[in-house]
């Protein structure tokens, strides 16, 4: 995850929670990070600070910028990111840092594809003046009643986005200040995409950079020009999310579902031939297990779970291994309780016997396969981002 921290003249807060940031990702977060602080035309010892912290922590790099705007900002670290996820969150960490980890795990699973902090749904905790509170309300009631907007807070300063997504909206996002992340909402939405809402504890920071009028009359003509619109040519092409990219249940289940299918073709076509070859029947159900176990380990490995190179290819095979014997005895029990409660049975009732047994045998392996033989922690996990260079904006005179 790379979360961007745009900041415009905060030379009083941002080391302190640059700082305490970086420490609770460091503590808690289970997931590679890093924090980049995007500086955008600040005037005051902002930038100074901004690289004393990144030449102080690690995974914390600094970006300047010779223009001033939050969405311009985020646009400029986001769209060149190499990270799987990339957020941002307001420097003064009016959020509760313990919303974080809920924001990102469905971005993480595969479930939602944008996720945004609400402080306007049901179990959110909210401390705020009142005028700041009627004008977030008014705002997003706006947005609801014109626009058609599903989400219920457009203006928290706490979301974040699977990049490739991010990256595939960017091109059409027009907005280079705050109603920057309001657009990209509203096209998110306009193309189909999934949208996770996470109540969040947020107390206002009294010492707020925003220009309050100027903002709301900023975002009211962004309205406009989207509502005059409606983002007619907004449409994007499909997005291709990688193979390899971080998937859960929802994904996975299918794809384990086709491999199994096929593997249990090819064990009955298996089976059936090695009963004309007359062996008896838990026989060749062994045999048939054992060699269509190997290429189902192979093929679950590489497409259901995302797994790639021979790096522990043989422990996990030795591991889906265990899995079969499971499934083996499971099937076998089967075939032997069939036999002892109907030993005239014909060839059909054994091949119905054999798959419902199969079935079972096949869940138990799902199961196994995904919570021990590839769990994210046993196959490596997140891998730690490599930092880029860092490419510094800054005036020729400064650079002198």
């Amino acid at each position: 995850m790379e979360v961007v921290i745009p900041v415009h003249n905060e030379e009083s807060v941002l080391a302190d929670s640059a700082r305490r940031l970086h420490a609770y990702l460091s503590g808690t977060f289970p997931y590679a990070f890093r924090i980049t602080i995007a500086d955008n035309a600040s005037t005051d010892a902002t930038w100074r600070i901004a690289t004393d912290v990144a030449g102080e922590l690690t995974d914390v790099r600094a970006v300047h910028l010779e223009h001033k705007g939050r969405g311009r900002a985020l646009r400029r670290v986001w769209s060149t990111s190499d990270a799987d996820v990339v957020a941002y969150m307001d420097v003064d960490l009016s959020t509760d840092l313990d919303a974080f980890l809920p924001l990102i795990a469905p971005l993480i699973s595969g479930h939602s594809d944008l996720a945004i902090g609400t402080r306007l749904s049901r179990g959110a905790a909210v401390v705020r003046g009142p005028k700041r509170e009627v004008i977030s309300r008014v705002y997003n009631l706006l947005l609801h009643t014109t626009l058609a907007a599903r989400f219920s807070d457009a203006q928290c300063g706490f979301k974040a986005g699977r990049a490739e997504i991010v990256q595939a909206l960017l091109p059409r996002v027009e907005d280079e200040e705050w109603f920057f992340d309001t657009e990209l909402l509203l096209l998110a939405e306009r193309n189909g995409l999934r949208i996770h809402e996470v109540p969040v504890d947020w107390v206002d920071d009294p010492d707020s950079r925003v220009d309050v009028p100027r903002t709301a009359l900023d975002d009211l003509r962004g309205m406009w020009r989207v509502g005059r619109g409606m983002l007619g040519d907004g449409a994007l092409a499909p997005v291709r999310r990688s193979r390899a990219d971080p998937a859960g249940m929802a994904r996975q289940l299918p794809v384990f579902a086709v491999i199994g299918v096929l593997s249990t073709l090819a064990q009955l076509g298996l089976y059936l031939l090695l009963r004309l070859m007359l062996l008896p029947p838990l026989g060749a159900n062994a045999i048939s297990l054992f060699l269509t176990g190997i290429a189902n380990t192979a093929a679950n490995r590489r497409f259901t779970f995302g797994v790639t190179g021979s790096v522990n290819a043989l422990r996990q095979q030795l591991e889906g291994g265990v899995a079969f014997v499971l499934g083996l005895l499971l099937s076998s029990a089967g075939l032997a309780l069939l036999h002892v409660l109907a030993p005239g049975a014909g060839r059909t009732v054994e091949i119905l016997t054999l798959v419902a047994a199969n079935g079972a045998a096949t869940l138990l392996r799902f199961l196994l396969l995904r919570a021990w033989v590839f769990h994210p922690r046993r196959v490596g996990g997140p891998q730690p981002l490599q930092l880029p260079a860092i490419q510094h904006d800054v005036p020729q005179e400064q650079n002198r």
